[in-house]
């Protein structure tokens, strides 16, 4: 019996001490990440608040633009290069450094065609725009910004695969310094081009995708030239073309969890234009998309943090650490989440004057306040939760989740309550946070559901039958 119960609480203290050792890991990760991902995001944030200035119709056509090209683009390239996260996560984990850097070459060339007929729809924007009664200088105007923004797709399409190359293998640093070199080029070069060349609004565009092209151009050179990924550098070959249809049967899924999700927020928006009090529905909402989504910096970089964690130790035939990766996460989400919730609750009073000096819309942002910070800790949730299913590759089992929560559930319980009830805004938001209130309880049962000694098995066998493709295809 003593002895029984000196075992046990020799593997509480054992249990307890890998949860701490895995925090640090993940801390590592994800600390830079979050700086990483936040002066990404800030690029689209200053070239609106620099257009801002110009007028209502420069402000409100580029807020569509915008709005539309990270639907329709830019979340689309995050979404696909994210399949990398577990393709080149385990590869990374096995040691099969060059698989790894063929995966970044194959996800480059996927994505740029991807770009193709992307271009084509975005070239006609502005006639879209009309067509679903749009007003004609909005249309016209929206309609060229985005034209000018096509430079920066392709950037992304060469970024994103990019910045999960480094970010699979730890190497923050560099990511850190591309990005921040960027968001410092782009806010001179945005305001000169803006104000003093007469370019107006396209200058906006124009100055994201010359900070867009430096940040991948940047990783590009350090990847081909550092000694540091000489181990993961590869040449680009036939192989890099063979591995397209594995690349999109992990990207498309991939896309598609990310994607429902940011279109089932902007479809929210959309709605809040119907109520009886459009401008102010609208706004009030805008702000608290913004502030989520400028919070959620944080659980994106928890979510990168575990995917590269869980892929690493799967591809490496560690089960245990994976487990471990993905509880320790879990602990430190929870901890994040109500933090941050409670400081928003603390300010609600006077947060909403960072967005606006309208009394009527503060006061409308102090009312819904309670419902953004219920919203901060379950969206925090679903982001790392969503990262653990990118590192483990069940990427499907989170499209299917998302359409779940948000296209049977989440939107039209929030039509319901908007239009059918007097909460209007307050109940588009409620119909909102009860889909992502779905979405964790369902990521929740298969995360813990999850047999990591299982998934182990089949991440290494399925880098062994790759492994004896390719050297017959090499023959």
């Amino acid at each position: 019996m003593e002895e029984g119960l000196i075992l046990k609480q020799r593997d509480e203290r054992l249990t307890w001490h890998a949860l701490l050792e895995e925090m640090k890991k993940l801390g590592i990760v994800a600390g830079p990440m979050v700086a990483v991902t936040l002066s990404q995001y800030l690029l689209q944030v200053t070239s609106v608040m620099i257009i801002g200035h110009l007028g209502k119709l420069a402000l409100s056509s580029t807020s569509i633009a915008m709005s539309l090209s990270g639907v329709t683009g830019f979340s689309l390239m995050m979404g696909m290069s994210s399949g990398l996260e577990t393709l080149c996560g385990q590869a990374y984990g096995a040691q099969q450094y060059k698989k790894f850097g063929t995966l970044i070459y194959t996800a480059i060339f996927s994505l740029l065609i991807v770009c193709i007929p992307l271009v084509i729809f975005w070239s006609y924007t502005g006639s879209l725009l009309l067509l679903i009664g749009q007003n004609t200088s909005i249309s016209h105007e929206a309609g060229r910004f985005i034209t000018y923004l096509i430079p920066a797709l392709f950037a992304s399409a060469m970024l994103q695969p990019l910045v999960r190359y480094f970010l699979m293998q730890s190497m923050l640093l560099p990511m850190l310094a591309s990005s921040t070199f960027a968001l410092c080029l782009h806010i001179p070069l945005c305001w000169a081009l803006v104000y003093k060349t007469g370019l107006g609004s396209i200058g906006a565009a124009v100055s994201t995708g010359a900070a867009m092209w430096s940040n991948a151009i940047f990783l590009l050179l350090y990847m081909k030239y550092s000694p540091l990924c000489a181990k993961t550098r590869s040449p680009i070959s036939l192989e890099v073309f063979h591995g397209m249809k594995q690349f999109f049967s992990f990207a498309i899924p991939s896309a598609v969890m990310i994607c429902l999700e940011s279109w089932s927020y902007e479809f929210v928006i959309l709605l809040s234009g119907l109520l009886a009090n459009p401008e102010l529905e609208s706004s009030v909402l805008s702000i608290c998309l913004n502030t989520i989504s400028t919070l959620y910096a944080i659980p994106y970089a928890f979510a990168a943090g575990v995917s590269t964690r869980a892929s690493n130790e799967l591809g490496a035939g560690n089960p245990r650490g994976a487990s471990v990766a993905v509880n320790a996460i879990m602990i430190l989400a929870v901890v994040e989440t109500t933090i941050v919730s409670i400081i928003v609750f603390l300010s609600r009073h006077i947060f909403g004057y960072i967005f606006t000096n309208e009394k009527e819309v503060v006061d409308y942002v102090t009312k819904i306040a309670p419902l953004i910070c219920v919203n901060i800790i379950i969206d925090g949730l679903q982001g790392t939760l969503s990262g653990v299913a990118r590192g483990v590759g069940w990427q499907d089992l989170g499209a299917y989740a998302n359409l779940v929560a948000f296209y049977l559930a989440g939107i039209p319980v929030a039509a319901l309550l908007g239009f059918c009830t007097s909460l209007r805004g307050e109940g588009l938001w409620t119909g909102i946070l009860i889909g992502v209130s779905i979405q964790v309880f369902l990521l929740s049962v298969v995360t813990f559901c999850t047999n990591y000694e299982k998934q182990a098995t089949k991440a290494r066998e399925r880098l062994l039958e790759e492994e004896c493709l390719t050297q017959e295809i090499l023959m």
